[in-house]
């Protein structure tokens, strides 16, 4: 761990965090228990009043507090993700503003998954002054969601807990599901997923043996060739030559899923309409790159790539240099006007902005941050999206629709108005790629391959 007196020096806030805290530490990993704790909940506090994501509240206070050593970035970074993933269950056990609720809740999710700082946890559990013994209680198994559910029941007896509480109530009201797949999801949803890669210019099997040298727990997977499971440890992306190389890209398996049912030919043109930072785009690219080195005829094929913002456009431009991927050039929608020409490209991706549910296995924080509006307001510019952009489509072209919501109203609702304003459209069958089962709208729920949840359409431009 870095240095207990740079940690606290660190700490310094405009508010006293500690005293706030009310609590006397009477031993050195109590003293330190309590800084972690105090940094923690100022976090946490900011990112509730703030409503801003988790990540980039924990990225700018790292950037201004560089005395913190990488021990440190982890016990702060995973206690506080912790904490939102489980705050179904911590809020149900008191006023988190009462110090000993607050401490029992930290202790509770150093066990829920079995985080290293033990001497930490067990100094948080000291403070929550919680009648438990708390040897007794790190000696339950956490395998499993029930498993964890029985924990919560022995920590907090006088507590009842249900799985369902994991994800807010709202949720369930937008995302119908049955009863089976709700326990899947839910435990997939508790879960911390690996970091996905897709590799370009290399095998997966190249990849993976290279990154394994370097310590990093890598493994191809079955489902694409292109496709690479990286772990679950935090890395230094800029330390990795592969990464530097433009032979890696970070992207998650179900975002994969869309541009493998894109799957656009070597010669082909095409319009990503909502690219952001160009992780479908360079996808994209990469395929067809693909077919041209097995056919070994050159790439006549191109893409377009268009967002909102510049900025995002920029980045997109960095990594396909790095890349060393050519035919990509962009358009910035300046305003309701198509940013491209109409009826020209053989195929147009619209990865639609979305309440970004399926994403909630990352960014726990989120389903806490956001209301059930954030669902309900999304269909009408989602549709008017879809519609603007699907004039690009050519005739016999192909439309992709896709987004990272678990809704049907922001998913299959969206496609049936849209089909039903647009008869010039019909939809493909899907197979899906993790299941093999045939479908015509494409759902990808996190728990089917230890992924985010992803939603996909393919339609026809007939006539």
């Amino acid at each position: 761990m870095g240095n207990p007196s740079s940690f606290s020096s660190g700490m310094a806030s405009k508010s006293d965090t500690s005293s706030a805290l009310n609590v006397q530490a009477n031993t050195p990993a109590q003293k330190r228990a309590l800084s972690y704790a105090s940094t923690i909940k100022q976090l946490f506090d900011e990112i509730q009043s703030s409503k801003m994501p988790a990540d980039r509240i924990l990225a700018n206070y790292f950037r201004e507090h560089k005395k913190h050593g990488s021990k440190d970035r982890k016990v702060i970074r995973e206690s506080l993700f912790s904490l939102f993933r489980w705050w179904g269950w911590f809020q149900r056990i008191g006023d988190q503003q009462e110090s000993a609720t607050y401490f029992a809740s930290l202790s509770a999710s150093a066990l829920l998954e079995a985080h290293a700082w033990q001497d930490i946890a067990t100094a948080w559990h000291e403070l929550s002054q919680s009648p438990i013994d708390y040897q007794q209680a790190q000696a339950l198994a956490v395998d499993s969601l029930d498993d964890k559910l029985k924990l919560m029941q022995h920590l907090f007896p006088a507590t009842e807990f249900k799985p369902q509480d994991l994800l807010p109530d709202w949720f369930w009201q937008v995302c119908p599901v049955d009863a089976a797949q709700q326990t899947q999801l839910i435990a997939a949803m508790s879960s911390r997923p690996p970091i996905w890669g897709r590799v370009q210019g290399i095998t997966s099997q190249d990849a993976a043996a290279q990154l394994q040298a370097i310590g990093i727990d890598a493994s191809y997977a079955h489902y694409f060739n292109d496709a690479i499971n990286l772990g679950s440890k935090s890395m230094n992306l800029n330390e990795i030559a592969l990464y530097k190389d433009g032979n890696i890209e970070i992207q998650d398996l179900a975002s994969q899923v869309i541009g493998q049912i894109c799957a656009p030919e070597s010669d082909a043109h095409w319009w990503d309409a909502c690219s952001g930072a160009g992780g479908k785009t360079l996808q994209l690219r990469s395929l067809m790159l693909t077919k041209t080195a097995d056919n070994q005829i050159p790439s006549a094929g191109s893409i377009i790539s268009s967002d909102i913002r510049s900025n995002a456009l920029e980045e997109l431009t960095k990594r396909a240099q790095r890349a060393h991927f050519n035919n990509i050039s962009v358009a910035r929608w300046k305003s309701d006007a198509l940013p491209v020409s109409a009826d020209h490209f053989d195929g147009v991706l619209v990865d639609a902005p979305c309440s970004c549910t399926g994403t909630w296995r990352r960014n726990p924080d989120m389903r806490w941050l956001d209301g059930i509006e954030a669902v309900t307001d999304k269909a009408a510019l989602q549709l008017d999206i879809l519609s603007r952009s699907s004039r690009a489509v050519k005739a016999g072209g192909i439309l992709v629709y896709a987004t990272c919501s678990l809704s049907p109203l922001e998913n299959q609702d969206v496609v049936t108005a849209f089909l039903q304003q647009h008869p010039e459209f019909t939809l493909t069958p899907i197979r899906h790629p993790f299941t093999g089962e045939q479908t015509e709208m494409l759902t990808v729920w996190p728990f089917e391959a230890n992924s985010d949840g992803m939603f996909v359409a393919r339609m026809l431009r007939v006539k």
